[in-house]
């Protein structure tokens, strides 16, 4: 076991514990901050609050007989503005949005905006550049479900030379009118939101969830929007009952989220955990999921974004993180007309959601559209209906049952067709599954390239659920169903194990190269 410093700032500092687990360490960890008993961990990623800045720590962890240690120093900081002295009342009555963004727009740079113990209810904030936010313990910021107090931003808006556009709003991978994020950042840099407050969306069926797929005035808010940003840290503050996608980084680059907890109601409509669109270099690490929808979606547009930016979504690493009760733990597309590449998740549990991996694409997106380099290692799943999905056919918008997506005969390879290339999977147990092991569907006229399967068990449930493992037209409802591949290139198994399953253990079609040992 060893103890390393994950992130630090003034006022807190993120501990990673490792070789003591996944997620959760195996044994309870007593943590000594200067020699004195600080509190009890177990988990590998730990948020540590409550620090003075400039000043020289030393950190020990114990567990099982074990022990680590390090020291640290904290980084300076100017000065403290605390939004109580701004006006904010924290009653969770009156609106404390203006006296809270007040604080926010005089905070010089290396500062803090501080929002201690209270509820403030607000509706946009707005973010500005080299700050941080602290949401303290007990306090929480929570959103007016009042929609019409919300601010809209506008899909496109045309220059004035009408020779280019600028994009605010977005929806579903279009450039649509939407509310602005309960908390919004647009073309900041060198941003910090942390603590062990909350962020509290507010939504319900009686305002957001209600006619979810009808737009009322603009398309629903995020808690957290993230448009054109760089370098910007979010940890261990807890995101709940979000009007929709709950943090939504944009056009955006060098961002990370640590330690948060994610939590919306199971039966709420489209509220994803984190959805990275169109960015590089993303860090998602110890956050907690369990929601209604995907945990982690990446996407980068539909075909209009991606041709006009071509910017995809690269270099995104996701590790010592839960995923619990959602669709998918963690899924690719449906839009990503821009591509997707340069994904590792690692070290992660997957408990209760639909599907483990899920990618979804379908004729239409483009020929940007290429998923490659994407890689799971070291996965526990549990309970997960269908753990491995890549699916071509994905019966999406109003024309996703049409002939033309759903065709399973060969189609020209024109400027509408993508492509999957390769996925990489390795030491994953997955147990109690329920559909099937697996089930990857490439396009006849341009085969998934390349799936490799190394050191995995898939078992089933005693009492497998029955239901379908992809969402495209003509499959039927499967319980125990072994690992499906259709149209791929060159397809490994090497020391992979199906356990429980109801008929062959790998049902094969259309599959060019095939190695089995």
């Amino acid at each position: 076991m060893e103890i390393k410093v994950l992130k630090i700032n003034a006022r807190s500092v993120v501990i990673e514990i490792i070789g003591n687990g996944i997620f959760n360490t195996t044994q309870s960890c007593g943590l000594y901050i200067n020699g004195e008993f600080h509190s009890s961990l177990d988990k590998t990623i730990n948020y540590i609050g409550g620090l003075r800045p400039e000043t020289e720590y030393t950190a020990v962890v114990k567990s099982d007989g074990r022990v680590a240690e390090m020291t640290f120093t904290t980084p300076a900081e100017f000065v403290t503005l605390n939004v109580r002295k701004f006006g904010a009342k924290g009653d969770g009555v009156s609106d404390d949005t203006v006296y809270i963004q007040g604080a926010i727009m005089a905070c010089p740079e290396n500062s803090r905006v501080l929002i201690p113990k209270g509820t403030y209810k607000v509706t946009n904030l707005f973010l500005k550049s080299n700050i941080m936010i602290e949401i303290a313990k007990d306090a929480v910021l929570l959103a007016d479900n009042e929609r019409y107090s919300h601010t809209i931003f506008p899909g496109m808006i045309q220059s004035y030379d009408e020779k280019s556009e600028y994009n605010l709003g977005t929806w579903e991978g279009n450039p649509l009118k939407m509310f602005a994020g309960i908390i919004t950042g647009v073309d900041v840099e060198n941003v910090t939101i942390y603590g062990e407050g909350i962020i509290n969306g507010n939504a319900s069926r009686n305002d957001w969830w209600h006619n979810e797929k009808v737009m009322v005035g603009a398309f629903r808010p995020r808690l957290l929007f993230l448009n054109r940003c760089k370098n910007i840290s979010i940890i261990g503050v807890t995101f709940k009952n979000s009007p929709s996608w709950t943090i939504h980084p944009y056009f955006s680059e060098n961002i990370e989220f640590i330690g948060l907890k994610i939590t919306n109601p199971c039966d709420s409509p489209n509220t994803d955990g984190i959805d990275v669109e169109s960015c590089k270099n993303v860090d998602i690490t110890g956050v907690r999921f369990t929601l209604g929808d995907d945990c982690i979606a990446l996407k980068s547009g539909k075909i209009y974004m991606g041709r006009k930016y071509g910017v995809k979504s690269e270099n995104i690493n996701i590790r010592q993180c839960c995923m619990e009760n959602g669709h998918g733990a963690v899924t690719l597309g449906s839009e990503m007309s821009a591509g997707i590449e340069n994904v590792l998740v690692e070290s992660c549990i997957f408990r209760n959601t639909d599907r483990g991996l899920r990618i979804k694409t379908r004729r239409g997106r483009g020929d940007m559209a290429v998923i490659d380099n994407v890689e799971f290692r070291n996965i526990h799943m549990e309970n997960v209906k269908t753990p491995f999905v890549a699916n071509c056919f994905y019966f999406c918008d109003p024309d996703g049952r049409t002939t033309y997506v759903q065709d399973r005969n060969p189609l020209p390879v024109d400027e509408r067709t993508p492509h999957i290339k390769k996925l990489v999977f390795d030491n994953i147990d997955c147990k109690n599954a329920h559909f099937a092991a697996a089930y990857f569907h490439g396009l006849p006229e341009r085969k998934i390239d390349e799936i490799s399967m190394k050191n995995i068990v898939i078992s089933f449930a005693e009492k497998a659920q029955k239901g379908v493992p992809a969402m495209l037209n003509g499959v039927e409802e499967m319980s125990r169903h072994g690992i499906f591949a259709d149209n791929v290139a060159k397809l490994t198994l090497e020391n992979v194990s199906v356990v429980g399953n109801l008929g062959e253990d790998a049902e094969i079609h259309n599959v060019d190269e095939y190695e089995r040992n």
